[in-house]
């Protein structure tokens, strides 16, 4: 039987989260679907944890890595036709996490859908100020504004084997996805009711490492450069 909906997980040395994260996953309320692991060589006990549930892992090694191929791998490996994406850190605050991503699939000109991210009581005050800031509590379609994340996302399939992630860049992928799909003629929603906990933040404490990697990403994407 062919699942109607894949799970894809990115880890790298998720020990610390990554039960909380199967234990949200597999209590969804949503019926048949699958579980991928893309695991990046992890040197801590995420194997070991992600191994007592029922999951398909994919190992990546550090020479073959980069965000793009580890999702890639992962969809590669999956049979859904919507593929939720999720990172190992992060852990779906509701039995509806997944059904109402999906939700917004019934318009077939969506091409994806990315959810809430919250805050945990011991994320730092920086983190904390930056996703309470950006993902507000409106729903919306976005045309033109191709802000997109991964960490919490589901895409049509049918659309990804046609323009797989690029693999030329480290990182921001998604927001590249999403503006070649939205020149296609596709929307993205942000669909604030699918909500997810996570840790650190997108801007990682305001890092000024991946920060500068991540203008850096953006500007070619602004220039069509990739």
């Amino acid at each position: 039987m062919t699942e109607t909906m894949s799970v894809i997980i990115r880890t790298k040395n998720e020990e610390h989260w990554i039960g909380s994260c199967l234990d949200a996953v597999f209590n969804q309320d949503y019926p048949g679907f699958e579980v991928v692991v893309v695991d990046n060589e992890s040197t801590d006990r995420t194997r070991e944890i992600v191994g007592r549930y029922p999951c398909t892992v994919v190992t990546i090694s550090d020479a073959e890595f980069n965000f793009s191929r580890a999702l890639n791998r992962g969809i590669e490996a999956s049979q859904g036709r919507l593929a939720a994406i999720l990172s190992g850190h992060c852990v779906p605050a509701n039995e509806q996490w997944l059904l109402r991503l999906s939700l917004g699939f019934v318009d077939r000109k969506v091409a994806a859908v990315y959810g809430r991210q919250e805050p945990l009581p011991d994320s730092s005050p920086i983190d904390k100020r930056d996703l309470y800031t950006t993902f507000g509590l409106d729903r919306r379609v976005q045309v033109r504004d191709y802000f997109f994340h991964n960490a919490n996302s589901m895409i049509r399939r049918s659309i990804w084997k046609n323009l797989p992630f690029s693999e030329e860049i480290e990182g921001v992928e998604d927001r590249d996805w999403a503006k070649k799909v939205q020149e296609m003629g596709y929307t993205i929603v942000y669909e604030p009711t699918s909500s997810v906990y996570h840790h650190h933040g997108i801007h990682h404490d305001h890092s000024r490492e991946r920060a500068a990697r991540v203008v850096n990403v953006i500007e070619l994407i602004q220039k069509d450069r990739i």
